[in-house]
């Protein structure tokens, strides 16, 4: 069993299931990566494993343990980080501060893991003064997944990481989350850059209408012809 794991989840908003008999999991030190069209419900299953969502059916299980009764935050505490898509920092606080506020669950002292982010995204500490606000859409990016190693995650969920963002920048942000995967950290991602994510995954999930269509190595994706055809452009 995959290290974190959301297994036949069922479910949606209301009374719709936007998910049905899905299944994502992620081993440490991994890139696992979710693809598909739009709608096809990859940010609800990133949702659903990270506690945003009521399942009908499935479980949530994280190192051997269940985990589908805990609130996000209580999954803050078992070492889940997530970054959202959009609204991801605080714009009026400096960098620094909004790296201070990543911390807020621990009580030890954080600023060995400050000059970690720092080491990672260098751009970070030459602007560590400004506020975040008025940084560029990937150098926020940067924060907003900064702040999320602050709690010292087992596990990094990224929402888009890359939207928005001019493609030397998705492929900066792309080479330091694989720095990050091999500090052991489980990464797991929802993409729509599908044929560059599915480059540095170790494992990709094609879902459509919330559906597993695909599970198999990102090379092995990469090669399906079927997937190339539907999916990645041909």
């Amino acid at each position: 069993m995959s290290f974190l794991i959301g297994e036949n989840m069922t479910g949606g908003y209301g009374g719709a299931d936007i998910l049905t008999n899905c299944t994502i999991g992620v081993e440490k030190g991994e890139i696992a990566v979710i693809v598909g069209p739009n709608g096809a419900g990859k940010s609800t299953a990133m949702k659903a494993i990270f506690g945003m969502l009521n399942l009908r059916e499935g479980k949530i299980m994280m190192d051997g343990e269940d985990i589908g009764a805990l609130t996000p935050q209580a999954r803050v505490h078992k070492g889940m980080g997530f970054v959202p898509q959009t609204n991801n920092v605080f714009t009026s606080m400096t960098v620094e501060e909004n790296l201070e506020m990543g911390a807020y669950i621990r009580e030890d002292d954080i600023s060995s893991t400050i000059a970690q982010v720092y080491e990672l995204f260098p751009i970070l500490k030459e602007k560590r003064l400004q506020p975040a606000g008025e940084l560029s859409g990937g150098q926020r990016q940067q924060v907003a997944v900064g702040r999320a190693l602050m709690t010292q995650p087992k596990v990094l969920m990224l929402d888009e990481p890359t939207a928005g963002v001019s493609p030397i920048v998705m492929d900066e942000l792309f080479d330091r989350i694989i720095e990050v995967a091999r500090t052991g950290i489980a990464i797991l991602m929802v993409e729509q850059n599908a044929k560059q994510a599915l480059n540095i995954a170790d494992k990709g999930y094609v879902l459509v209408q919330g559906e597993n269509r695909f599970t198999d190595t990102g090379k092995a994706l990469m090669e399906n012809p079927e997937v190339r055809k539907s999916f990645l452009g041909g």
